[in-house]
């Protein structure tokens, strides 16, 4: 069955309306359908090669040299010698991070919803076989590094829309008369972004419950160690400024952005901009420390990221450039991490966030 008809289905069974998020769970991850589960090649440096956007791993191998070192620093501060990436994509950052860290991984599970994607991180990451083991779910524990590109973007988020007067969430129908093509449609809620701002007639934005709850169900099984999360986002000050009055909901397909997610549903990604105070605030009401937030530029930067270019070419120089300059991705992008039981030196910060913290912004 088509994933159009899938997803009408599951309108139909819901009585004609879908809300949003489980839309955008349908569309990126229906089995063997959704964006992410099928075959399409999704990661890649540029649109000849059928690609649909870039990650910092595909951009330069320099990213995951640098975020090594703060890895291997999480690794000894907790005594421990395994390493858990959440949705690794092309598994280009697991080449990169067990290429860096050598002997002071012993294990390198991955976490991914894709048996698509899972196979393809098989075929890359074979010679470093029987250290890379694939989860089907979440462990029951975690004693070690956690690490997570571009993961919080793609889970489903809650559409809210204000008419100036009454909030509504926004979902998804069937329009028949546009032969049954997705259209928006609203309903009454009680739902409310988490700030009281003066909302503009005519705003829609998002929230992330999805998000939050994947970080405290992380905090319940995380007993030691260190998460790192990179991902572009905002705190909460500026995620709800009047000028981002339509969201930042976007989609991606061949290395270019739309803003409507209702066609072609899952032949592109469908992404939102991270509330990363959001996301503080559920590590640490879940009992984890929030380590650190900083800039992706200023992270890379303090973990070493321009020593290691020393003996690097002017081609490579240039690639791994766009992941510190602020109208790349080096501003927009922001790096969060949370840590329980690390045995660090009094008044140490972790190696990513020595210079330049932000915590306080969140």
């Amino acid at each position: 069955m088509p994933l159009s008809e899938v997803i009408r289905q599951a309108i139909a069974e819901a009585g004609g309306w879908l809300p949003f998020d489980r839309f955008m769970a349908l569309a990126l991850y229906a089995p063997g359908l959704g964006y992410y589960a099928n075959t399409s090649a999704k990661f890649g440096a540029m649109p000849g090669s059928g690609s649909d956007f870039v990650t910092a791993p595909e951009l330069s191998p320099f990213f995951g040299r640098a975020l090594a070192a703060q890895v291997r620093q999480g690794l000894q501060a907790s005594g421990t010698h395994t390493v858990v990436e959440f949705g690794a994509g092309s598994g280009a950052l697991a080449e990169q991070l067990l290429e860096a860290l050598g002997d002071a991984v012993q294990a390198y599970r991955i976490v991914d919803l894709s048996g698509t994607l899972r196979a393809r991180q098989a075929e890359r990451l074979a010679r470093f076989a029987p250290k890379v083991q694939w989860l089907d779910a979440l462990p029951e524990a975690i004693e070690g590094v956690v690490v997570g590109n571009e993961v919080l973007d793609a889970m489903p988020v809650q559409l809210l829309h204000f008419d100036g007067s009454d909030w509504f969430e926004r979902g998804v129908s069937v329009d028949v008369a546009d032969g049954e093509a997705f259209a928006w449609a609203d309903r009454p809620t009680d739902l409310r972004p988490p700030v009281a701002a003066a909302f503009v007639p005519g705003t829609v934005t998002e929230i992330h419950p999805q998000a939050r709850a994947f970080i405290t169900t992380l905090a319940g099984v995380l007993k030691r160690g260190l998460a790192i999360f990179l991902d572009y986002g905002f705190p909460e000050a500026e995620y709800w400024l009047p000028q981002r009055h339509m969201g930042t909901l976007i989609c991606h397909r061949a290395h270019r952005a739309d803003p409507d997610p209702l066609v072609d549903v899952g032949l592109k990604d469908i992404t939102a901009h991270v509330d990363f105070t959001g996301i503080a605030l559920a590590g640490q009401d879940a009992g984890l420390e929030v380590a650190g937030y900083t800039s992706q530029g200023r992270f890379l930067i303090n973990c070493g990221l321009m020593q290691s270019l020393a003996t690097a070419s002017v081609a490579e120089r240039a690639m791994a450039q766009k992941l510190v300059t602020e109208h790349e991705m080096g501003e927009l992008f922001k790096v969060i991490a949370f840590a329980r039981g690390l045995d660090l030196p009094p008044q140490q910060p972790l190696l990513g966030f020595a210079q330049g913290d932000r915590t306080h912004r969140l």
